[in-house]
């Protein structure tokens, strides 16, 4: 098959037969036809994902590489951030963001177990794992209707002499009221982790200057599992523009070590083996020197590669996203009474990941039932209230590990009432239009 080419031209030709495979064997898949099931999200992806990933796979370098070095390089570009961390899922990228200020480079601001960390109940349970998993104190807050997002009103009282920081998530696309949320931690000199994860290429104006959500905190993470904004099948990014916290993450990131050299990389500085760390002795290999206790939390160049095929499709799949929630909350301004409908904060573009609705004299139960039953999937906001699940229940009976300012009401009826549909990118105006008249059906018929 390859007699007489070099390794380059046996690789093109490779690469064109999968460009010939994905013509003939993905595009059909990929057609929407009336009837068809309805998924919340999936992946929209083309020949060139594949192709990256069999030239990725053909070198067989396997971790992180060329691509992981581009794809760092072009996400942190399109953030306009300065430093991006690969790394293999967004709960990883939450437990990296969090396990870095825990370092001792950040000396009086580093966290310790026992401090307190603010954030909601409403949301993914890994923006609470990693502060419950070290030992320090989450403290949660209500979140408002219709936004689904902290009730900013309430920090100042959740604030105590033990609170070092404030991780939050943008809920599904939609910020945060991040200028009151920055100007609370500047006050009162606490870390802010946004939890971008939902919410990849959402925009905040402040001042005027247009800044990405994920960028304004201290630390941002991003996840690229399937449903996501865009998607390397697993996988997740941590980015900051303080290169102190870029040092922790990175160390922290690739087992804790104290070495910047990259995979298959020896002695970049110099200093492999004139240096003194600790109590080691003189001239111990700089490699397999560890200044934290990390974690290998690498993403595979595989994964990379597919990712810098999906970076290139992002601004259009944010605007795709804007398109279908702006149709999906037009068709359904006549069930309003029944169906509080989502809402974004001035000066904000969502990248909405979703369109949430909240039963208002409706009956969930049923009208998700209905739903589902004309093969069209939904969702609950996550947890609902994390507090509920089975993983607090030794520390909800020992009362212990956590603490809640105020009644947490808005949460609690997020759990029983709130659910919501795709506006993914695959989706065309016909299947927007067939889930809106579904949904305003089931209202109706759910009386």
């Amino acid at each position: 098959m390859f007699e007489g080419l070099s390794e380059q031209e046996a690789r093109a030709q490779i690469l064109d037969e999968v460009e010939q495979y994905y013509q003939k064997y993905h595009l059909d898949k990929k057609k929407y036809h009336c009837g068809d099931p309805i998924h919340y999200a999936s992946r929209v992806y083309d020949s060139e994902e594949m192709k990256n990933l069999i030239d990725s796979g053909l070198e067989f370098w396997l971790t992180a590489g060329r691509y992981t070095k581009q794809f760092e390089k072009e996400f942190a570009e399109y953030l306009g951030i300065k430093y991006c961390s690969l790394v293999n899922s967004g709960s990883s990228a939450n437990l990296l963001a969090f396990m870095a200020l825990t370092s001792p480079l950040l000396q009086e601001r580093q966290i310790h177990p026992g401090d307190e960390v603010i954030t909601v109940a409403a949301g993914f349970p890994t923006t609470v794992a990693p502060a419950v998993q070290y030992g320090a104190i989450p403290v949660f807050v209500d979140v408002t209707i219709p936004e689904y997002n902290v009730d900013v009103r309430m920090l100042q009282e959740a604030l105590s002499e033990k609170t070092k920081a404030v991780m939050l998530a943008h809920t599904m696309g939609n910020p945060f009221d991040i200028r009151t949320v920055k100007k609370f931690c500047d006050e009162n000199n606490l870390w802010l982790i946004e939890d971008n994860c939902d919410s990849l290429g959402s925009i905040v104006y402040i001042d005027g200057e247009k800044k990405y959500t994920g960028t304004i905190g201290d630390i941002g993470t991003s996840s690229f599992y399937p449903p996501h904004h865009m998607t390397m099948g697993e996988g997740g990014a941590v980015y900051t523009d303080n290169p102190l916290l870029h040092k922790c993450i990175r160390s922290m990131r690739d087992w804790g070590r104290d070495c910047i050299c990259g995979s298959g990389e020896d002695n970049r500085c110099g200093h492999r083996f004139d240096g003194q760390y600790g109590e080691l002795p003189e001239g111990y290999d700089h490699k397999y020197v560890y200044s934290h206790f990390g974690y290998n939390l690498k993403a595979t160049d595989m994964q990379a590669a597919v990712g810098v095929a999906q970076l290139k499709k992002l601004p259009e799949f944010v605007k795709c996203r804007r398109h279908n929630w702006g149709k999906m909350e037009k068709a359904l301004q006549s069930v309003k009474d029944k169906l509080i409908l989502p809402k974004a904060l001035p000066d904000t573009e969502p990248s909405w990941f979703g369109f949430l609705l909240t039963c208002d004299g409706a009956d969930r139960k049923k009208i998700v039932k209905q739903i589902e039953g004309n093969a069209i999937q939904t969702r609950m906001l996550f947890a609902g209230n994390i507090l509920k699940h089975p993983c607090f229940e030794q520390m909800r009976e020992e009362q212990r590990g956590y603490r809640v300012v105020g009644d947490l009401y808005n949460t609690d009826r997020i759990m029983n009432d709130t659910f919501w549909v795709g506006v993914y990118p695959g989706m065309n105006d016909e299947m927007i239009e067939h889930i809106a008249e579904v949904i305003i059906d089931a209202v109706k018929s759910c009386k």
